[in-house]
C-alpha cells in the first residue's frame, strides 16, 4: 500500500458537484492499493497517519501527531499512486489491485485510522472525485508498506 500523506489546514471532496467529505485541520490521505497487499499493511499505515509527527507543537515544531493536533483524516482511494510511466506517455496502471481487491482494503485502513481515535471522512470508491486540498506547510509525505 501507498499513501500520500498532506498536512491541510481544510480539504473537501466532491462527486458530481456535491460535498461527500470535507474536514478542517488534519490530513488527506490518497491511498493506493497494489496486487498483495493485506489488511496487516493497511492497519501498520493507519497507525503511521495516526501517530506522524507532522504537525507543529506549542514551540512552533514539527513535533505533534494528529490527535495532539486535534486533527481528522479526509480518505481517497488513488489507484494512480501505481502508475508506471517509464515507458511511452501513456502510465500503466497495472500494478494497481482491482477494485474489488482495493476498495475493502481502504475502506479498512480508513476504519482502523478511526479505531485509532481519528475523525474520518472518505470519497467515493472508483467515482470521479474533485478534491480540494489547502496543504498546509506544504507537507507532503509519502507512506509505503
Amino acid at each position: 500500500m501507498r499513501a500520500v500523506i498532506q498536512r491541510v489546514k481544510k480539504a473537501s471532496v466532491s462527486v458530481d458537484g456535491e460535498i461527500v467529505g470535507q474536514i478542517g485541520c488534519g490530513v488527506v490521505a490518497l491511498v493506493g492499493v497494489t496486487h498483495g497487499d493485506t489488511q496487516e499493511q493497511a492497519e501498520w499505515l493507519a497507525r503511521k497517519v495516526a501517530g506522524l509527527r507532522i504537525f507543529e507543537d506549542n514551540e512552533g515544531k514539527m513535533n505533534a501527531g494528529l490527535l495532539d493536533a486535534g486533527g481528522a483524516a479526509l480518505v481517497v482511494s488513488q489507484f494512480t499512486l501505481y502508475a508506471d510511466a517509464r515507458k511511452g506517455r501513456r502510465p500503466s496502471f497495472t500494478d494497481a489491485a482491482p477494485p474489488e481487491v482495493a476498495e475493502p482494503l481502504v475502506d479498512h485502513f480508513a476504519q482502523a485510522l478511526h479505531d485509532h481515535g481519528v475523525p474520518v471522512e472518505a470519497g467515493v470508491f472508483q467515482a470521479h472525485m474533485l478534491v480540494e486540498i489547502h496543504n498546509d506547510g506544504p507537507v507532503t509525505i509519502l507512506l509505503e508498506r
